[in-house]
């Protein structure tokens, strides 16, 4: 997921998407914990998504 794509979405759709990619790193963790996942670096990817809709979040706070 790129930046870009976020600053075109809305505010609601930016706050869906965050729900939806802490819903996946919930689920990628619990696999991680039970060793049902080998590949553990598609979490890291997860968490710099959630930090790029959080930072995009907060650019549109700021910009009203």
């Amino acid at each position: 997921m790129k930046a870009s794509e976020l600053r075109q979405k809305s505010g609601a759709e930016l706050e869906k998407e965050l729900l939806d990619l802490r819903r996946a790193q919930f689920s990628l963790r619990m696999q991680v914990a039970t060793q049902q996942i080998g590949n553990t670096s598609q979490l890291g990817k997860l968490r710099k998504d959630i930090a790029r809709v959080k930072t995009i979040q907060r650019e549109k706070a700021s910009v009203k």
